[in-house]
């Protein structure tokens, strides 16, 4: 049998361990050979005592060596519940060398984004968005990796790791491929459930080797491990039993050894039956009666420190344990005497507060639980009191405050409500969640209940609508929630429910809360609201809305918000009901202030919703003020971006971008921003209505661009199918859906769904061809079977796009025309809509026109202006048409 030895100077834990050190050696090896190599990643996974800690204090030592960087980070079984607590240890390194200044000027836009969450600025006044948060780590590591290259990232105990962190670190572990780090995660296999599992999977598949699963010692291994503890003369049945005791495992051998040099037992087979009991009292309820036999003031100490279980610091242990500090100094050396304790290692590289740390996580755990139950709860009640003493704020003692028995405690509710709002600022509505919960069980009195579970709403409206509807409809039907905080919690509620599919319970609540208040600002709002949720309805609304709505509209002046918000909705409803352009841009201008947005009614401010700003956007872009709606777009990605909101608000802002380069007829530019708002919407998740409006403007966007078979997959891919989503979504999804089925020829099923289309529209009375423009394309489709129906509907359609009045609404009702027409009347139609089309400021209808004349009147000339065009849109497919017609050159002129 080949002799297996440790390296030198290397730890008992890395016997049998070459595999292992030489993958390490190799993924370091190629990190600081090419600074333009792809960053990488290792799980090393094993149960507790194998060696993953000693694994990785190696890959340390060995990454220093060769003048890497190394910052290091380890999970904890108690801590879990403190958010950002890992990824706040890993960066803590890269954060004490720099002042505030550069801080702000490495991580540039998202310093005030993920700034809070390291605990190096202070929280704005918003709730912070967790993807943005997200996002921000993640942006804040790229960045810092960069300057700090070759980087290794070390993460221990990553089982026991804080969600949030998971997050980050699946987040960061998919972008590896353009930043040349190398980080190495150990892990227990199990422990975790749920999301956490979830995540920690995810950080496997990045993964760019295998697995590292550690195995026990073997027999061989054990036995040289255990010549070199206790000396050469160690006979075979004792090594032999040595293995047989302890499974081979690392730990449980080093410690069984300590014990053996302690016992002064002779290595021998005679001995041997003595280490089953050694071995006991090494470990579980043997360690607890270990750490009675010092003393019940060293065992009182043992607890607070495991009650604290990080940043051990002798002065809040002893206050703790309520004793002197010279007795707590006696208690350490016990302690360390012991094995039980020790001093943190500096080369570990953790920056922390703490003097004193467990010898492994198997010791902390075995004190924590050890601790009597009464008797732990109570002393998790003092921690709390302690680490808010110390200054450690409120969120800092949650954790302690969350294993407190419920007793009617109001300022221990108090205390996490503020917890929470702490958790909120900083991008943790997990952990604000449970701070909630557990207030709710305390429980608060009468007059503050509503309160919790209104808060509670609100911590969970950005991650489980479902759940946000419950703790809010919960709140609103038990006394104390009034004024201005009712009418904000009914409109939350509206928004959970919207949100989650349930849009005519949505326009139900917010009815039935408007009637219970007499005429003023708080009903005037909830109206406001309702005709909102009615406005963006799939299907039909209640009978007379759109006359209801005008009527308050006129009386309307825009003095405050709600006036604002009702000439936005009057603006939108004449929009989709074919109304007078200029009437529609008159409405959406008074609702401005100077020409902007009014204060309160932001992009990022929460008193109303993205969906009625998303109303006026959607009204200047299809009235052809695209200066104007390019503006609002802009400035929402803008703001969205700055605020670190990198959820479904930054998925729609993107979507609108692109709507207005598509509009605009940048096709390439629109693409980019449909394709950004895609990959940002698969975070948010599918079957929303805000991944219809992203689907459907990109498969738009590909039609328009020739991309016939792109937008084919794109619709396969993401279920751009029926059923339908219960709100309305721009452009018309079955309008897009039946123009798709005709472009990959299947004109029978696109026929069907344009007249679907039909039906829909004239449910809901949407009679504007610009934004629903079923009639065009089905005018076109049926232009050779049903050449009556067909010119009957483009007749209408044009009579309707003159009563909207905007060049680009006439032009398109002439290309249809002229579509359907052969000879001089043609060329007459088609010249006519490139007249009117010419003048809008919609660039590839314009080509389109163009190039369509060109044909018609089999002009060179035409068809190289159409050909240009197209070309400066992005519009492939017109340019091919365009050239086939060129190079054919039959009968041109």
């Amino acid at each position: 049998m080949t002799e297996v030895r440790p390296m030198e100077a290397a730890s008992p834990s890395l016997w049998e361990r070459e595999e292992e050190v030489d993958a390490v050696v190799r993924a370091i090896d190629t990190l600081v050979a090419d600074r333009s190599s792809s960053g990488s990643l290792l799980m090393i996974r094993g149960e507790a005592g194998l060696g993953k800690t000693a694994l990785l204090a190696e890959t340390r030592r060995i990454a220093e060596s060769r003048n890497c960087t190394v910052w290091s980070a380890r999970g904890a079984e108690t801590l879990r519940s403190v958010p950002f607590n890992v990824v706040r240890q890993l960066l803590q390194p890269a954060l004490v060398s720099l002042m505030p200044e550069e801080a702000r000027e490495y991580l540039g836009d998202w310093y005030d984004v993920a700034g809070p969450a390291l605990g190096i600025t202070e929280p704005g006044e918003r709730q912070a968005d967790p993807q943005g948060v997200c996002d921000g780590l993640v942006a804040a590591v790229r960045r810092l990796a960069r300057r700090d290259y070759p980087l290794v990232l070390l993460i221990d105990d990553a089982h026991w790791a804080d969600q949030e962190t998971l997050r980050w670190l699946a987040a960061f572990a998919e972008r590896l491929d353009d930043l040349s780090v190398l980080v190495v995660v150990a892990r227990r296999p199990g422990e975790v459930t749920g999301e956490s599992a979830r995540l920690l999977d995810a950080v496997a598949a990045a993964s760019s080797s295998p697995h590292t699963v550690l195995d026990a010692l073997t027999p061989g291994a054990t036995a040289e491990l255990t010549r070199a503890r206790v000396g050469a003369h160690a006979d075979a049945p004792f090594c032999r039993e040595v293995w047989a005791v302890t499974g081979g495992n690392p730990y449980e051998t080093v410690e069984l050894l300590a014990k053996v040099l302690d016992s002064e037992l002779e290595p021998t087979e005679g001995a041997a039956a003595e280490l089953r009991a050694l071995n006991r009292s090494a470990r579980g309820g043997g360690l607890v009666a270990r750490l009675e036999e010092l003393g019940i003031e060293a065992t009182r100490f043992a607890w607070a420190a495991a009650i604290l279980g990080t940043d051990i610091s002798v002065r809040l242990v002893a206050k703790l344990a309520t004793m002197e500090h010279d007795e707590a100094l006696r208690c350490v050396e016990l302690l360390k005497d012991a094995r039980i304790l020790t001093a943190p290692d500096p080369a570990a590289g953790r920056v922390g507060q703490g003097d004193l740390e467990f010898v492994h996580p198997l010791i902390a755990s075995a004190v924590y639980n050890s601790i009597p139950d009464a008797l732990r709860t109570a002393m998790h009640g003092i921690a709390a009191q302690v680490v808010t003493d110390s200054g450690r704020g409120a969120a800092m003692a949650s954790r302690h405050l969350l294993k407190v028995h419920p007793d009617d405690d109001e300022e221990l509710v108090e205390q996490l409500r503020e917890a929470a709002r702490e958790h909120l600022a900083v991008g943790a509505p997990d952990a604000a969640r449970r701070c909630l919960e557990r207030a709710l069980l305390e429980p608060p009195t009468p007059d503050v209940h509503a309160h919790v579970l209104y808060e509670l709403g609100c911590a969970t409206l950005l991650t489980a609508p479902a759940t946000t509807i419950h703790h809010l409809q919960a709140a609103l039907g038990m006394p104390g929630l009034d004024g201005d905080a009712r009418v904000d919690a009914v409109f939350r509620l509206s928004t959970a429910l919207l949100h989650n599919d349930q849009l005519e319970e949505a326009v139900r609540t917010v009815e039935a809360e408007a009637a219970r208040h007499e005429d003023g600002p708080a009903k005037l709002r909830l109206t406001a609201v309702r005709f909102m949720w009615e406005g963006i309805a799939g299907e039909a609304v209640s009978p007379g809305r759109s006359e209801r709505l005008a009527a308050l509209a006129e009386t309307c002046t825009g003095r405050d918000n709600s006036e604002r918000a009702l000439l936005i909705l009057r603006g939108f409803d004449a929009l989709i009901h074919g109304e007078n352009a200029e009437e529609v841009v008159e409405y959406c201008d008074r609702s401005l202030v100077n020409g902007r947005l009014a204060p309160g009614l932001g992009w990022t401010d929460t008193e109303w919703g993205i969906e009625l700003l998303l109303m006026l956007a959607s009204s200047y872009a299809h009235t052809d003020r695209l200066d104007r709606a390019e503006s609002l777009c802009t400035e929402a990605l803008r703001a969205y971006e700055q605020a670190g909101w990198s959820g479904g608000h930054l998925v729609l802002a993107h979507a609108y971008v692109g709507l207005a380069h598509r509009r605009r007829g940048r096709l390439r530019e629109a693409e980019t921003s449909l394709r950004e708002s895609l990959r940002l919407a698969e975070r948010v998740g599918r079957g929303l209505p805000l991944y219809w409006t992203v689907t459907c403007n990109l498969v738009d966007t590909l039609l328009a661009r020739g991309h016939v078979q792109e937008a084919w997959e794109i619709a396969e891919e993401y279920d751009f199918a029926p059923p339908y989503p219960s709100t309305i979504v721009m452009p018309d999804v079955r309008t897009v859906r039946g123009r798709l089925l005709l472009a990959v020829g299947r004109t029978k099923d696109g026929i069907n769904e344009l007249e679907e289309a039909e039906k829909a529209a004239a449910a809901r009375g949407h009679h504007n061809p610009v934004v629903v423009t079923w009639a065009l394309d089905l005018a076109r489709a049926l232009a050779v079977d049903d050449p009556g129906r067909a010119a009957r509907l483009a007749s209408e359609a044009r009579r309707q796009a003159e009563r909207f009045g905007t060049d680009t609404a006439i032009g398109e009702a002439l290309r249809c025309a002229a579509a359907l027409e052969t000879g001089q009347r043609a060329v007459r139609l088609a010249a006519q809509a490139v007249a009117y089309l010419e003048a809008s400021p919609c660039q590839y209808e314009h080509a389109a026109a163009r190039v369509e004349y060109g044909i018609a009147a089999r002009s060179v000339a035409e068809l190289n202006r159409g050909l240009a065009l197209a070309r400066s849109c992005g519009a492939d497919g017109l340019v091919a048409q365009a050239r086939d017609v060129l190079d054919t050159g039959r009968g041109l002129r």
